[in-house]
């Protein structure tokens, strides 16, 4: 049986942030396909974001 390529950076869970809003925290909530499904971090309400890996960092960025 062949298994699943994992060639994910972030793992399921792990919180991150998207380059194109920094100071917004996600949660990830799955990874399909070279594609990262996110939540909003502590406001549910909000629609799942959908990043590839090069849109997302580990680190806040810092705004002025």
């Amino acid at each position: 049986m062949k298994m699943p390529k994992r060639d994910n950076k972030y793992k399921e869970g792990s919180a991150i942030y998207a380059n194109v809003a920094p100071s917004l925290k996600l949660i990830i909530r799955r990874y399909v396909n070279r594609i990262y499904y996110c939540k909003v971090a502590g406001d549910p309400t909000l629609k799942e974001r959908v990043y590839f890996e090069r849109e997302l960092t580990s680190i806040p960025v810092k705004t002025a």
